[in-house]
């Protein structure tokens, strides 16, 4: 270190200890620094994580650039760049001659080093070669700031540099920052992986930030065994602790309670015999966490009781491991026995409550509830697009039906809006994940987890740059934004899907053979083409849709089996006529491609997928997108009746299906165009998880109508609410509704101006079809009326029930 001036090491490590948040603004880009043939020194005493850090440095830049950095342990000459890479407290043992000016400046005013922080500076060159630092208050800071570096770096094969103005002191605002890898059948792709892709992913999300992963023991709710297991569960768990250990992140297990009875002691000693094997042979946990529920269904003190002894269990092999717990999926009276055990008995054993998906109660109301000894932790839903925690809003049914619930699915803008909806609510995050579908997302949150006040589009340049390449950095980044766009309004009249497209064929064409192999580069081709080829079939199948009905409003004179037989060719033409083959093929060809490179199941037949909701898409592309099959069943049906009459009569109530008639009112509560009378509630901006607002959702039975297939839906207790105004007030008027959605075990009931009972809780009818009420003639007496459902009140699980597909309030 004989090079390096005392003042400058001393600023260098001085701001290196910083408090957490602090960022030094990054000046105009100037000139670079050439680092083709650095050097890399660090102290020669460096724990394993901060060699695992160095190794990382190393390997990543040579896979960009085939350079290979040297790594020493004492100053090269001077003619020579240097990388510096250690934590404040070990760069004494460099510093030579100016060690006592590190130590007498290393902890300005008394102050800590935050933990995790970092300082990279540069020291241009002059007499001396050019060198960069990077100074890690601690080991996990070390890892940190290397992984900074390499996202600042310039790598491409000609080129290795670094801008000569870098100039960064950063720590993170939370302090739990990760996602669960669950290696589990379920999954669209982790199932397939190798230890080896386990620790290539482990290091791309360190690189972000990420300081802890959430793994799966071998028995949760899923399938004993894969086709794609390269390992055996339990193995494969073992060799992921060990890896995470190796670069010193935090290792937490979700670990379900499935059995069927915690009240039982046979039950409870298999529990702790199970459980104790998995944690006696993972070299490494910092948590547990056990849901409540998704899967499980224990009562609060029969699960509490358990978790008391597991904790036991758990220390036994790791002391300083932690228990954390969530009431997911209790009901009314299960969450208030849950408060109660808290506020009375307060457990020394738990650690913290977790916050995920079915908990029926928002994230702010749970944090008021529980007393404030036990930290709340998020585990937000950040990999399925419906039926979910926080659903993509107002998603077009056609790709509801489609794409589906595991798609690929950057939606950048959107889990930065969930982000930051509770963030002050809890100390960080775990999120839930299953599989790379969600790739971008959980970049998106490590990077707000590190700095909540980060522009998404810089971290969008960061993942383009690091992960696809130096000249994709504003291309790739603003194709990852307009993907999110594609599921923007209705999709029948948004043309920018086929710019998206265009955006990454241009990047296609010129790509090299490597970046075609990328995987990630291949799953944002692969939407794009999906999405495009989706737009191209709705808008054939609508005008199909359109011709056919425009032949049964001739029907009375042409007859009524002429317009039937007219109207079905056309019809039959969605199946025949095939629109953008050549972007489906190219769909078919990525799928391969992805199955090949990341081992994504996107199809059950042709990759093993484990079901067509996990994810495999490929199967089901050409799910209808208009009303052919409920038609076709219609057409069916009105051929058989016996009267010409008859047949033009049912014939008339297709083409007019939702005319309401002389004062009367239709809305489709799936279609966000065709709902003037619901009341939507604040939305996704303020409101992700559709708590206090009513959400588009979806289900699907072969051949419903799509008016089906999306609905109205309110959670738990939360009604759903229809109001008309200007209404007839001598009038009699009658509702007819079409109940579908996905729950037909939850009953529904309906009320009229918060007093009046339309009809009390009943279930949905199955087969789906409209049913009709009358409105008491007292409800719209004065002009106006207010409809509400609701459902069983005290609900549990995921909530969903009070779903609405179609209205029509008819004036008798």
């Amino acid at each position: 270190m004989r090079a390096i001036p005392a003042i400058i090491l001393r600023v260098m490590v001085s701001c290196s200890l910083m408090g957490a948040g602090s960022l030094a603004a990054l000046p105009a880009r100037g000139a670079e620094i050439d680092l083709r043939k650095a050097v890399v020194v660090t102290p020669g005493d460096l724990t394993k994580p901060e060699r695992k850090a160095v190794q990382l440095l190393v390997d990543e830049v040579q896979k960009r650039t085939l350079v290979r950095w040297e790594v020493a342990h004492s100053w090269p000459g001077e003619s020579i760049p240097v990388i510096a890479v250690g934590p404040g407290a070990s760069l004494e043992a460099l510093a030579g001659a100016v060690a006592p000016t590190l130590a007498g400046g290393a902890r300005p005013n008394g102050e800590r080093p935050a933990p995790e922080g970092f300082r990279i500076a540069i020291r241009k060159g002059g007499r001396q070669a050019s060198a960069v630092f990077v100074i890690g208050n601690d080991a996990r800071g070390v890892l940190f700031g290397v992984g900074r570096l390499l996202r600042a770096l310039h790598m491409t094969r000609a080129r290795l540099t670094v801008d000569d103005d870098l100039n960064v002191v950063s720590a993170p605002r939370y302090a739990l920052r990760g996602h669960q890898l669950g290696y589990r059948p379920k999954t669209n792709s982790y199932d397939g992986w190798t230890l080896a892709i386990w620790e290539q992913y482990i290091r791309d999300l360190a690189v972000f930030g990420t300081n802890a992963v959430e793994l799966i023991p071998p028995r949760s709710d899923d399938d004993a065994d894969s086709p794609h297991f390269p390992l055996p569960p339990m193995e494969m768990m073992v060799g992921m602790s060990r890896l995470l250990d190796d670069y010193g992140l935090d290792v937490w297990i979700w670990y379900p309670a499935m059995d069927r009875d915690y009240s039982d002691p046979k039950t409870v000693a298999f529990a702790l015999k199970e459980w104790g094997e998995v944690f006696k042979k993972l070299p490494r946990i910092d948590a547990v966490f056990v849901p409540g529920g998704d899967p499980g269904h224990t009562e609060p003190k029969h699960l509490m009781a358990l978790l008391a002894r597991q904790a036991e269990n758990l220390h036994r092999y790791h002391p300083r491991a932690q228990m954390w717990v969530s009431p997911q999926g209790f009901n009314r009276e299960w969450l208030e026995e849950f408060y109660e055990i808290l506020r009375k008995d307060q457990p020394a054993w738990l650690k913290g409550l977790v916050y995920g998906p079915q908990v029926r109660v928002s994230l702010p109301q749970l944090r008021a509830a529980v007393p404030k000894q036990y930290p709340i932790r998020r585990y937000p839903d950040i990999t399925h697009s419906r039926q979910c925690q926080y659903p993509v809003p107002d998603w077009d049914v056609a790709y509801a039906l489609t794409e589906a619930r595991e798609c690929i699915n950057p939606r950048p803008m959107g889990e930065a809006n969930i982000f930051r909806a509770f963030q002050n609510e809890a100390i960080g995050f775990l999120t839930y994940s299953e599989g790379c579908n969600d790739d971008v997302n959980k970049i998106v949150w490590s990077g707000l987890g590190w700095d909540p006040e980060a522009k998404i589009h810089d971290i969008l340049r960061e993942y383009s740059r690091y992960f696809i390449g130096e000249r994709y950095t504003d291309s790739f980044a603003q194709g990852l934004l307009a993907l999110e766009r594609n599921w923007q309004g209705p999709l029948l009249g948004n043309d920018g899907v086929y710019t998206t497209l265009k955006q990454f064929r241009d990047l296609e064409k010129t790509a090299s053979p490597q970046d075609t192999l990328n995987w990630r580069f291949q799953q944002a081709l692969y939407r794009a083409y999906y999405d495009a080829y989706l737009r191209s079939r709705l808008i054939q199948e609508t005008h199909l849709e359109d011709m056919a009905m425009s032949k049964l409003r001739l029907a009375k004179q042409a007859g009524s089996f002429k317009a039937l037989e007219q109207a079905e060719a056309i019809l039959e033409r969605s199946d025949t006529e095939k629109v953008s083959a050549d972007w489906r093929a190219r769909v078919f060809e990525l799928a391969e491609a992805l199955f090949q490179s990341i081992r994504m199941q996107l199809s059950v037949e042709r990759y093993q997928a484990i079901d067509v909701g996990r994810g495999a898409n490929l199967d089901t592309i050409d799910v209808p997108l208009n009303n052919r099959v409920w038609l076709r069943d219609q057409f069916e049906r009105i051929r058989r009746l016996d009267q010409e009459g008859q047949r033009l009569k049912e014939i008339d109530a297709l083409v007019h299906w939702d005319d309401p008639g002389p004062g009367g009112y239709y809305d489709d509560l799936g279609n966000p165009a065709r709902q003037p009378h619901l009341v939507r509630g604040p939305g996704f901006a303020k409101d992700p998880a559709f708590r206090q607002s009513v959400l588009v959702g979806f289900a699907y039975a072969p051949g419903w109508r799509l008016s089906w297939c999306n609905h109205a839906e309110s959670l738990y207790d939360a009604p759903l609410r229809m109001r008309y105004a200007r209404l007839d007030p001598a009038a009699e008027f009658k509702i007819r509704v079409v109940y579908a959605g996905d729950s037909f075990r939850t009953r529904i009931r309906l009320v009229a101006n918060d007093a009046i009972e339309v009809h009390p809780l009943l279930s949905k009818a199955r087969p789906v079809h409209p049913v009709e009420f009358d409105i008491p003639r007292a409800a719209t007496s004065m002009g106006k009326l207010e409809l509400s459902w609701y459902t069983e009140p005290g609900r549990g699980g995921n909530g969903r029930g009070c779903q609405v597909a179609e209205v029509w309030l008819i004036k008798k």
